[in-house]
């Protein structure tokens, strides 16, 4: 036990530990731990402890629920690396990249939708700002800093590529979570026939957001339909529901959590703002709004391999780390005919 090679998931959001988890299950050969994502940076640090970065995967809020679902699945955690040298780390964001992990074998996983790419994102890469300054994921994945880049669809794939990774870097291996999507449409939820809103958590990653526009449109896109809103996990779920109780009808209805995808397989329609959920609605013939464009979303959907995603990956994960040539090497010799074998991989 004490020579097996040693794995590091990152974690993050509960769909990112989610994830983390499900591809660790296809590599128990490793001896695998899990630590929420985080940064050796001083300033970053401090504003953690400060609770002023609470609204990100590495604030506290984020961070106990995370280590309360791993510690529940008897799951070892190895908080910010600090127990063990790791043979290989799994990444759910590049947005950062703590120092102490320079010289170790990386692979960095898609967790689920990324954010628009604004001007401002465009500036920060431009002058090399750190990437996190966009207050949102637009630039994730795109740091060309991991060994291996595991992307949910050629769309995806494209966008990373064209952002600053090298092509010869990125394989499709679709996403967890996000791979089988049809498997919803059988469910036990209770309610059917609403019009279903997922809010996303703009407002509590720094970020402008007329909530009040949004639902009164909402209320104008349902008409005579019922609403249903499923809250965003890191929203302020008081001040939400409130501002939901002032502007929509009396029997809306309301969630701050539960089965999201089951209740996206029995709604009507599906609003959503910035949120990985409009592929759910996509996969599953719905009606969507979103704030990014549709036809753009189709192009980006995650492939569909009935749930072969979380393999697909700890194959790559199992490859590398076994890998004893030149990093370069196992590129050269991957990226091209790799996804070509791996489940569910289409042309």
């Amino acid at each position: 036990m004490a020579n097996r090679k040693k794995i590091l998931f990152l974690t993050g959001s509960m769909n990112q530990t989610i994830q983390m988890h499900k591809i660790s299950m296809y590599l128990s050969e490793y001896d695998c731990y899990f630590s929420q994502f985080f940064s050796d940076d001083q300033f970053i640090s401090y504003a953690i402890k400060r609770g002023i970065l609470d609204g990100t995967i590495m604030g506290r809020p984020l961070k106990r629920i995370a280590e309360n679902y791993l510690l529940s699945h008897g799951l070892k955690i190895d908080d910010k690396a600090e127990l063990h040298h790791y043979d290989l780390v799994v990444f759910c964001s590049d947005l950062l990249f703590p120092k102490k992990f320079k010289g170790v074998k990386t692979i960095w996983v898609q967790e689920g939708m990324i954010d628009p790419f604004t001007t401002w994102s465009g500036i920060i890469q431009k002058l090399k700002l750190p990437r996190y300054w966009t207050m949102g994921t637009s630039l994730n994945g795109t740091s060309n800093l991991c060994d291996i880049y595991c992307a949910a669809s050629e769309g995806y794939k494209n966008y990373i590529t064209e952002k600053g990774t090298s092509p010869d870097k990125v394989i499709v291996t679709g996403i967890p979570n996000y791979d089988h999507l049809k498997l919803f449409l059988e469910n036990d939820f209770p309610y059917s026939d609403y019009v279903m809103v997922a809010t996303s958590d703009i407002r509590e990653t720094f970020r402008f957001e007329n909530r009040t526009k949004f639902l009164k449109k909402c209320v104008e896109i349902a008409g005579e339909k019922r609403l249903l809103f499923k809250l965003h996990p890191n929203e302020n779920k008081s001040r939400a529901m409130e501002e939901i109780k002032r502007i929509c009808p009396e029997n809306t209805l309301i969630f701050t959590d539960g089965p999201t995808n089951d209740m996206i397989a029995n709604c009507s329609e599906l609003i959503t703002q910035y949120s990985t959920v409009v592929y759910t609605g996509i996969a599953l013939g719905k009606k969507v709004y979103s704030y990014f464009n549709i036809d753009e979303l189709n192009q980006l959907m995650p492939i569909q391999n009935e749930g072969s995603s979380a393999e697909n990956i700890s194959t790559i994960c199992r490859e590398y780390i076994e890998f004893t040539g030149k990093r370069n090497q196992f590129i050269a010799q991957y990226s091209s005919s790799f996804e070509k074998c791996i489940k569910g991989y289409e042309e």
